[in-house]
């Protein structure tokens, strides 16, 4: 299940991985990004962001056929 940040963020599955990144970093408050001690949280809730993102992503894209041949 997807956190509800995340799905505030309101992103197309197919939003690259900078796009996720720049609409986790508007979302932020502003004087969130100012205080230079909350910049390990920061990259915690980018990368939670980025993982959350894969997810789906990987949710939505269609399965591949199994081609291997036995």
């Amino acid at each position: 299940m997807s956190d509800a940040s995340y799905l505030w963020l309101n992103l197309p599955p197919t939003a690259t991985d900078c796009a996720v990144v720049r609409a986790a970093i508007r979302a932020l408050h502003p004087d969130t990004l100012a205080v230079r001690s909350f910049r390990e949280a920061r990259k915690r809730f980018y990368r939670d962001m980025l993982r959350q993102h894969a997810v789906r992503r990987d949710a939505d894209r269609p399965a591949r056929p199994d081609t291997s041949i036995d």
